[in-house]
């Protein structure tokens, strides 16, 4: 499957990047599903996108949860609690 990852504001810094495209491995499916299999990447990705640390998630546009179901092409972003402009 398919995706467009966004990251926004402190997120965005901490990573080094706005944006991606990624095929994901079969067995990923929902919106925590992804933020787990990014954190495997190690270092900042795994600081970043933590377990417990606060970071909201978006998918579609619509404020989501880590248990919101993906299907191909679906665009998903992470951003800290607060964002300015």
């Amino acid at each position: 499957m398919k995706l467009e990852l966004r990251y926004f504001a402190s997120v965005r810094e901490a990573l080094g990047t706005s944006q991606e495209t990624v095929e994901v491995p079969d067995g990923i499916a929902t919106v925590g599903d992804v933020r787990a299999w990014l954190r495997a990447r190690g270092g900042a990705w795994a600081e970043t996108l933590a377990e417990g640390r606060a970071l909201r998630m978006a998918c579609n546009h619509t404020m989501t949860d880590a248990g919101t179901r993906l299907t191909d092409g679906c665009e998903v972003a992470f951003f800290p609690p607060v964002t300015g402009g």
